[in-house]
């Protein structure tokens, strides 16, 4: 397949998109805001590339399939949404012990609990802080765009595959259900994977010994030792793989952070503030770990303060307190339970908190 232009939604771009990835498997289980992605895959995804995929009982059988497929060096990825992915965490902290590279969606919704379909930005801290048990971490991805939904699928198995480590891409039930114009890049081969890592579990060849992959390590030296190491392969990661946008700060008094759909939203905030004359300007994360606090706090000299806007109540702003460390004032605005904030109530709250306009 080669590029091509189309008019896709956003679950079905970014599935599409694993096809052309070259992936090998997707193993997952239907919940909204995502069922779309295995129902497209379910219909496309063998045709076009012979690519495995698997409704599991549960969101439990999926990721232990992912821990499986991973280990024998396969390019595999699975989605769901808040609660399902909250099911998966014992699996992930395996999979990140093991040091094993695989794509994972959240298409998050509001909660707690069952909650309801509608978008929502409250698992940062289940993402970004490790929902499971012990001190490991995921590449994060927050796209805001159809076009990073696709983008950030190929952009997740490289950096999967490089760092042999779990990567979350981090959307909402709004980005997997609208529809946008997507550049979709061309087919990738299956085989640039397959069987040839050399820690996967192929089983004893003339060529090599036999792989053992495992989490479960009793000697308490051996675990710290591993840990030690996870530890310095994710400052690694740290130093290189920080992504970030901004968007009107060259000149900018004030500053929105923001991630995800929020961020395109903040974005007409800013514009809107500028027309009556404030110095807005936005900062969006594209990834959510490793977490710019350098570039972030770089602007402490240049802003008088900066308002966080999430679809939460406050989980990213702790970071940006961190990276700016008391040095300006950070306001918090969130909306909460599937409520998609405005770029008229974002402007109202700059005057607010900053300008010294009533709301």
């Amino acid at each position: 397949m080669k590029k091509e232009l189309k008019l896709m939604k956003g679950n079905e771009a970014m599935a599409e998109a694993a096809i052309r990835a070259g992936a090998d498997a997707y193993f997952g289980y239907p919940i909204t805001p995502q069922s779309e992605v295995l129902e497209y895959l379910t219909n496309f995804a063998y045709q076009k590339t012979g690519m495995v995929i698997l409704q599991a009982e549960s969101e439990i059988a999926a990721i232990n399939m992912i821990y499986g497929a991973a280990g024998a060096g396969k390019k595999v990825m699975t989605s769901s949404s808040s609660p399902g992915i909250s099911l998966m965490q014992e699996g992930i902290s395996y999979i990140a012990c093991a040091e094993l590279p695989c794509l994972l969606v959240n298409v998050v919704r509001g909660g707690p609990g069952l909650g309801t379909i509608q978008p929502s930005q409250g698992d940062y801290y289940q993402s970004v802080k490790g929902g499971g048990h012990g001190d490991y971490k995921m590449i994060v991805l927050a796209p805001s765009t159809v076009q990073e939904m696709v983008d950030y699928v190929k952009l997740g198995f490289d950096l999967a595959f490089k760092w042999r480590n779990p990567v979350m891409m981090l959307t909402d039930g709004a980005l997997g259900q609208m529809m946008e114009k997507v550049e979709l890049f061309e087919q990738l081969p299956r085989e640039t994977v397959n069987g040839i890592e050399k820690w996967a579990t192929i089983g004893k060849t003339k060529d090599r010994e036999r792989n053992v992959i495992t989490s479960l390590h009793i000697q308490p030296d051996k675990m710290e030792e591993i840990n030690l190491h996870l530890q310095a392969k994710y400052k690694k990661i740290e130093e290189e793989e920080i992504r970030f946008e901004e968007f009107a700060m060259e000149d900018a008094e004030y500053m929105i952070t923001a991630f995800g759909l929020v961020a395109r939203i903040c974005q007409k905030a800013a514009m809107l503030a500028r027309e009556k004359g404030f110095k807005v300007g936005v900062f969006r994360p594209q990834t959510l770990f490793p977490f710019p606090y350098k570039q972030i706090d770089s602007y402490t000299k240049q802003i008088k303060g900066i308002l966080d806007v999430e679809m939460n109540a406050g989980q990213m702003v702790e970071d940006i307190r961190l990276a700016v460390n008391g040095k300006v004032p950070v306001e918090f605005h969130g909306r909460m339970g599937g409520v998609v904030p405005s770029p008229e109530e974002i402007l109202e709250k700059i005057e607010e908190k900053f300008v010294g306009v009533p709301a």
